[in-house]
């Protein structure tokens, strides 16, 4: 290919790594379980990596191509660069900058790209006049190491919900990664101790949708890498630990339109909820069965996701309580109109979970479909038969029945794109197999003396 010349942006990312020191580059991207992967060159690179891409061998990477087309090109986004908080030794650091992934053999964006999921989602946004904001609210559990430095699932903490020290024990960690955050571009709105011993929570602003999906990737990694530095072991599973609340990613989301405005706020409405906004929230309840094998991806996910833990799993909204799938927040002012969906938890890959959330909601405008009535009473409290009455359906069960209303569900399943939809599935119908003949702990205590 033909040498480029750099852009203003990627020269000002050049002259950054000068002024900094900056000895080695992290090239990042994730495969489609959403797994942080990086090709690390050292900083005299950049100019190549920016004008030529760096190569890599994409056959090793899960759900990406087979070994006779094994060569992929991965091309750094300058807007995404930042200096890791963490590798800052001897005067040196090092830096990041997330990739797409191109096809060397026709030189054009690899469709397996997750990145490139979202971004065709927001291609499809485009075309009806609108941008998507997002803002994510990550969990994660903080447990002890062992003598070996293997995770546990003891928790270095017993505070509770907004609790302070003594209790949330924590609390430095926390500081210490908001710090690492700050240092990395992000805008921390606020933290604090969750519900169960040992979760918590730090919400950053309101983003693109692109921006919030890269941010998500960045999140974990940070907190991962600075828990590490207390010798404690950061987590996103799920559900970690048994009978107590898991951890979820509620997601916001909004559209916004070519001059600005709020496409979701309507003064007028009682909930002030714009038509467009209602029919967006009709498509995603329509096709939450489907956003769920790709929102709660893991077979750990539906530990989470049953009554009683203050998990969504009813097939509902309201403007008043926490009980159904989505709510309607309150808004001090129009720009800050949204949606909230409950149930994606942060084990999922951001990128494919915020394309089929976009989709879902773009169909529902397209299709013109009809808002159901919010339920404004707790459906935590209903009996079936109350459910039934008001039409309330339950999200799937477990992995294997959210991966057949992915199959079944067109929209949901193209907007993963001809590439990942399969391997996805693929990928989840092996380990929900693989869960099937597994023998756990809990059947042993229950079953080998008894019987």
């Amino acid at each position: 290919m033909t040498t480029e010349q750099l852009t203003a942006s990627e020269e000002e990312v050049i002259a950054e790594i000068n002024e900094n020191n900056v000895d080695f580059l992290r090239l990042q991207f994730t495969d489609i379980l959403g797994t942080v992967k990086n090709v690390s060159i050292p900083a005299r690179q950049a100019e190549k990596a920016f004008t030529e891409g760096i190569y890599f061998d994409g056959s090793s990477i899960e759900g990406f191509v087979r070994i006779q087309e094994s060569d992929m090109r991965l091309v750094p986004d300058p807007e995404t660069f930042a200096i890791l908080p963490w590798r800052q030794k001897d005067g040196n650091a090092a830096g990041r900058l997330i990739c797409d992934v191109y096809d060397t053999s026709t030189g054009e964006p690899f469709e397996g790209d997750p990145r490139r999921v979202l971004k065709n989602a927001l291609e499809r946004a485009e075309e009806l006049g609108y941008t998507i904001n997002a803002a994510p609210e990550p969990e994660f559990f903080l447990f002890e190491e062992d003598e070996e430095g293997s995770a546990t699932t003891k928790t270095n903490d017993a505070g509770g919900y907004f609790d302070v020290a003594p209790k949330d024990l924590a609390s430095d960690v926390r500081r210490d990664i908001i710090y690492g955050l700050e240092d990395m571009g992000f805008d921390v709105e606020a933290s604090h101790h969750e519900v169960a011993e040992g979760q918590h929570e730090i919400n950053f602003t309101y983003d693109d949708a692109l921006s919030t999906a890269d941010n998500v990737a960045t999140f974990r990694t940070v907190v991962r890498a600075i828990a590490a530095q207390h010798d404690l072991h950061a987590t996103f599973m799920p559900k970690p630990i048994p009978r107590i609340n898991g951890s979820g990613m509620h997601t916001h989301i909004s559209l916004f339109t070519e001059d600005g405005e709020n496409a979701f706020h309507d003064d007028e409405d009682e909930f002030n909820l714009s038509e467009t906004a209602k029919q967006f929230l009709a498509g995603v309840l329509e096709h939450a069965p489907a956003i769920t094998a790709v929102a709660n991806p893991t077979v750990n996910s539906y530990k989470r996701l049953v009554p009683g833990y203050e998990a969504p799993v009813y097939v509902a909204w309201s403007d008043r309580n926490r009980s159904a799938l989505i709510r309607k927040p309150a808004a001090r002012v129009p720009a800050a109109s949204r949606i909230e969906l409950r149930s994606p938890d942060p084990s999922c890959n951001p990128y494919l979970a915020l394309a089929v959330m976009i989709h879902a909601g773009l169909d529902g405008i397209e299709s013109g479909l009809d808002c159901p009535e919010p339920v404004r009473e707790n459906i935590y409290e209903f009996d079936e038969q109350k459910r039934e009455e008001y039409g309330i359906d339950t999200l799937p069960s477990n992995l294997g029945e959210a991966v057949d209303a992915l199959e079944e569900d067109e929209v949901v399943y193209d907007a993963l794109g001809e590439h990942v939809a399969p391997k996805f599935v693929e990928a989840k119908r092996q380990e929900f197999e693989e869960y099937l003949v597994d023998v756990s702990q809990w059947e042993l205590d229950r079953y080998l003396e008894t019987y």
